[in-house]
């Protein structure tokens, strides 16, 4: 995969932080296809990301809102937006965002970023719109409303749509992984340290796929298992993955600032 992505030469180097905005309390048996022998605790914290370049301003997911936090029972320590300003970064500025998947936690907040074009791959919106949805199950962890918006945002020309491995911008690539839902993707980008990537809910926590134990909500088991490989020839490392919601990545990577406890800094080298 390496080979056929882009030559790290003169690419631009983009600063990338994770933004925590909510966290829930779960536990370990929540979190494995099968549950888990163990009877402990394994919160869930809630991220976007944002990728920074000095020519680019690039956010990975949206999160939800305050009225979802209620509704969904999820603790919510910020809006993820407003979030934002904690890295100078107003809404306004925002001129892409990477939709990894239509997730009710990936994609609220469509409508606070007015100059944004929405990458998502085809498969997503065909899932998330389709025959799938007559199910309860399969349509559970989407909302409706933020399907429809990002709908009319189709009509408003904001969207682009993505069918596999594609470039978004030089140093920037989504890769097309499957298993959670039909079209997630991950992000694969180039810092300082190397080649990131950010896996999104192709991999929940570090143990989902170091241990090639797949969550439980899944569209596809055997996309899931395959893109753990997928994830790992894409990176310069497994320190080089971020996996979409593990509270040790809050504890990996250093803080950006030491008054906000909720961003981290992924271009540098994880600590532990």
């Amino acid at each position: 995969m390496k080979s056929s992505l882009s030559d790290p030469k003169n690419l631009p180097e983009y600063e990338v932080y994770a933004l925590r905005y909510a966290r829930m309390s779960r536990a370990r048996k929540d979190n494995f296809l099968g549950g888990d022998p163990h009877d402990g605790p394994m919160p869930m914290d809630f991220f976007v990301w944002l990728l920074r370049s000095r020519e680019r301003v690039v956010l990975v997911d949206t999160g939800f809102n305050a009225k979802t936090a209620v509704m969904r029972q999820r603790q919510l320590i910020r809006c993820p937006i407003d979030a934002l300003g904690e890295l100078g970064v107003a809404a306004g500025d925002v001129g892409d965002v990477i939709l990894t998947h239509l997730h009710y936690d990936h994609a609220g907040n469509l409508d606070r970023l007015p100059n944004a074009q929405f990458h998502i791959q085809d498969a997503e919106v065909e899932y998330a719109t389709g025959r799938c949805m007559c199910f309860e199950p399969m349509r559970h962890a989407y909302s409706v409303d933020d399907v429809v918006l990002l709908v009319r945002n189709v009509y408003a020309d904001r969207v682009t749509f993505h069918d596999g491995d594609q470039p978004i911008a030089p140093g920037i690539s989504v890769l097309k992984i499957g298993g959670h839902t039909k079209g997630l993707q991950a992000v694969r980008v180039h810092t300082q340290r190397g080649w990131v990537v950010l896996a999104s809910d192709a991999s929940h926590y570090y143990e989902n796929m170091d241990r090639a134990r797949p969550f439980p909500i899944v569209h596809n088991v055997e996309d899931m298992l395959a893109g753990y490989g997928r994830l790992v020839a894409a990176a310069d490392s497994p320190d080089h993955i971020v996996p979409g919601h593990d509270p040790m990545v809050m504890r990996r990577y250093p803080l950006c600032n030491e008054q906000d406890p909720d961003t981290v800094m992924l271009h540098v080298a994880p600590s532990l």
